[in-house]
């Protein structure tokens, strides 16, 4: 019969309470027991005394005759001086990142560094802003910018003229309504002139 010091759920929904126990390794976790040695209450703080409790000389005596701790109860029964600490297992990679998410998180990384050492556009510009005079800042502002009293004379100046819909007309082209209402404009000035 192969003998299991393990731990023995109890309390409530959410407010849980374990009894350390001899047990057949064969028998469930809840089950069927041959000895309550100690208790855990994971819900009292870690400081207190009260959190893990065992029978030092019972615990002494089963190990004696050949039962074997589980992990969680060798873990308490090494701070109570009684096994040696058990060797804790590299966990799986499950907890990991997957491949593809490491590979962004280097390129991160790596565009993190590369930003860092390389200036960006803000920190030319504030350098060439403190080696250049205010003045010349201003007219290079101009220069690129063209205001918008610049850009209603190139509008004045050009020969062609916009229509609603943004199409370019020739003003020489100009549909028959715009030069009928034109010309009968004029023929009414010259007649008031001829009448006056």
């Amino acid at each position: 019969m192969a003998l299991k010091i393990r731990l023995s759920r109890g309390g409530a929904k959410k407010r849980p309470f374990y009894h350390i126990v001899i047990a057949d390794s064969r028998s469930p976790r809840d089950g069927r027991f041959i000895e309550r040695v100690g208790t855990y209450n994971p819900m009292v703080p870690r400081e207190s005394s009260e959190r893990v409790t065992v029978k030092e000389d019972r615990i002494k005596y089963w190990l004696s005759v050949g039962a074997l701790p589980s992990d969680r109860v060798a873990r308490f029964l090494a701070v109570s001086g009684l096994v040696e600490k058990p060797v804790l297992h590299e966990q799986t990679k499950q907890h990991l990142p997957k491949a593809k998410a490491q590979e962004r998180m280097q390129e991160a990384n790596e565009s993190s560094k590369t930003d860092s050492e390389t200036p960006t556009q803000d920190d030319v510009v504030e350098t060439a802003n403190s080696e250049t005079p205010a003045e010349e800042i201003s007219n290079e502002s101009s220069s690129a910018e063209p205001s918008s009293s610049q850009v209603a004379e190139e509008m004045a100046d050009s020969d062609s003229v916009f229509e609603d819909d943004g199409v370019e007309v020739d003003p020489s082209k100009k549909s028959n309504d715009e030069t009928s209402a034109e010309e009968i404009s004029s023929d009414s000035e010259t007649e008031e002139k001829v009448a006056g």
